[in-house]
């Protein structure tokens, strides 16, 4: 039996979903539409090397979508297992969408950068994530739906989608084990003090 605090945020969660599914929906596709009626809609090859397949950006439609609506459950699933009340749920969402803009930030910063012409500053940004993912847990839901829709502009949904995957893997392992072992191993290290006669 769900109480009453539990339908209100599996209400609240669902239309959350469902809005912001749709707005995604209509995003790519008019960005689809433009793209069609302004000289075609691009493809990009895997790695930016020509030799290996190219994907049409058209596949952003099914996925992007359907991206978002996994992942926003996701985010749904695990606020829902934390067991919090209503007003520590929103406490949460609010930390959920900070993390989501954060992410849309940092990757349309780094599409900006691409188009412009600095590759070398896109690569140093994608290093910076692997100290960062031993701080902050870049390996959200929200931070892999931001940093797809943030680059989408640039390259589609899909090479995002393949690439923020990756990151957010190696954001859990630097997390979750990393991060837990140097904090243990500073611990064996530090000095204790004494607690009494």
């Amino acid at each position: 039996m769900h109480t009453k605090a539990q339908s209100m945020n599996i209400k609240f969660f669902f239309k959350t979903r469902l809005y912001f599914t749709v707005i995604v929906t209509l995003f790519i596709w008019t960005l689809l539409l433009w793209d069609y009626t302004h000289g075609g809609v691009p493809s990009h090859h895997i790695l930016a090397n020509e030799d290996l397949p190219a994907i049409s950006n058209w596949w952003g439609v099914l996925l992007l979508p359907l991206l978002t609506w996994f992942l926003l459950y996701r985010i749904q699933i695990r606020i829902d297992g934390e067991g919090l009340g209503h007003s520590s749920v929103e406490n949460e969402f609010k930390t959920t969408f900070y993390r989501f803009a954060g992410s849309l930030h940092f990757a349309l910063l780094l599409s900006l950068f691409f188009t412009y012409g600095y590759p070398d500053i896109c690569g140093y940004m994608i290093l910076a994530l692997f100290p960062i993912g031993l701080f902050f847990r870049i390996y959200r839901a929200e931070c892999l739906l931001g940093f797809v829709i943030g680059m989408t502009f640039t390259f589609g949904a899909v090479l995002p989608t393949g690439i923020g995957s990756i990151l957010v893997l190696a954001g859990a392992i630097l997390y979750v084990y990393f991060r837990e072992g140097i904090i243990y191993v500073l611990s064996r290290f530090a000095p204790r003090t004494s607690s009494g006669k």
